[in-house]
């Protein structure tokens, strides 16, 4: 008998299955086509846009301040090409992660289809919320947010940031595009629930579906959407401050709920994590809204300065400030109506599947009948016995 060899035939170049087995190689290429630019003096100019951060100022040294200048940053048309370089690199860090360290741990889990998405899922948000958390914090430490308060607020409109500061929005920005491709590298066929998804990925093992890709694409379109929205306007609005503020408190609860599914998967005892996830989620939303009253509705609405001036990057007019407020609102009372539903359909579900199952015992009739039956068949049946009667033998041979 002949031993069937494995194929071992690659697929097409620049077909879809290529692209999909060797995308993180391919955008690793283009990624290094920039660094290489850095190395040429023709190239430079054009490979620096990509790489380093724009459109910086130096401010020189002052008797309060330290002896050494400082050189801030804002925002420009050329940030664009800045977050399309590192979106690259965010794919690159995504494929390392799926596949040194996700990968391995299914492997050894031996996970169904499911639990093997969701579980990607999970361990890919779960590094980057918190490494966004670590990051955050320490922006907030440095520029003394938590011992002073009003600087959300004070001094607007807030053009000028520092490095981590700006860098700090290039890379969420980054990420949160750096999304769209991977809805086709990955080749998304996830599941879907009536959950909270901003943030995304709000599942219970209890409660999944399969869906098809064109059913599923929409719902992930809808958060990563809200993401670069409100990130996108914290940065353009200069309300990068408080936006930085409500970033690192929504991704701590976020990576909170992930890590918990994590050990869930590997544990389908642990519910702890989620019952603090919950807690937390509401107070989280509870602490966004009134940051955000207390920055746009008491802070700048009191500022001196109330004029739209878009050289000097000052949007604290009356209407800009309503339309922020309302984005805010709006989105946390989706994220409370969602999760309430949510709630409610779980906490459904547990209690019918925990409600005892009574089993009905067959009765059985006492007198004539029963003994009738016993005598013709098994359980009412005629047997052949029966049809045998003598009573037939006559109708038969009549």
């Amino acid at each position: 008998m002949a031993i069937r060899k494995k194929s071992t035939k690659s697929p097409p170049v620049l077909s879809h299955e290529f692209i999909l087995q060797n995308h993180a190689d391919i955008v690793s290429c283009v990624a290094m086509v920039f660094l290489l630019g850095l190395m040429f003096e023709i190239t430079a100019k054009a490979s620096i846009i990509f790489v380093t951060l724009q459109y910086n100022v130096t401010l020189p040294a002052t008797e309060e301040q330290a002896t050494e200048s400082t050189s801030l940053y804002y925002y420009g048309i050329k940030d664009l090409a800045t977050v399309f370089f590192y979106m690259l690199v965010a794919i690159i860090i995504h494929a390392i992660i799926q596949e040194y360290v996700l990968d391995k741990i299914n492997r050894r889990m031996h996970f169904s289809k499911t639990k093997h998405s969701k579980f990607n899922e999970s361990g890919q948000l779960s590094a980057f919320y918190l490494f966004s958390c670590i990051w955050g914090t320490f922006i907030l430490i440095s520029e003394n947010y938590i011992s002073d308060p009003t600087i959300l607020w004070r001094a607007y409109p807030h053009n000028l940031m520092t490095f981590q500061m700006k860098f700090f929005y290039i890379a969420q920005l980054a990420y949160w595009f750096h999304a769209f491709p991977e809805l086709y590298f990955q080749k998304t066929k996830k599941v879907t629930t009536g959950a909270v998804q901003y943030p995304p990925f709000y599942f219970t093992c209890s409660s999944f579906s399969k869906v098809r890709i064109w059913e599923d694409i929409p719902r992930q379109l809808v958060y990563i959407g809200l993401y670069l929205f409100h990130i996108a306007g914290a940065y353009l609005l200069n309300l990068n401050h408080l936006g930085l503020v409500l970033l690192v408190l929504h991704y701590f609860v976020e990576f909170l709920f992930h890590i918990s599914r994590l050990f869930y998967f590997s544990d389908e005892k642990y519910q702890k994590g989620f019952s603090l996830w919950a807690v937390l989620f509401v107070l989280g939303r509870l602490l966004t809204l009134i940051l955000s009253v207390l920055t746009v509705g008491f802070g700048l609405a009191r500022a001196e300065n109330q004029k739209l001036d878009f050289s000097a990057g000052n949007f604290n007019v009356l209407a800009v400030r309503i339309a922020v407020l309302a984005s805010i609102c709006i989105t946390q009372a989706f994220m409370m109506w969602k999760f309430i539903n949510f709630q409610l359909r779980r906490w459904r579900e547990h209690s019918t599947f925990q409600a005892p199952v009574v089993k009905k015992k067959p009765t059985v009739t006492k007198g004539r009948s029963s003994r009738k039956g016993t005598e013709n068949g098994v359980n009412g049946t005629v047997t052949s016995n029966g049809a045998d009667s003598p009573r037939n033998r006559k109708e038969k041979s009549s």
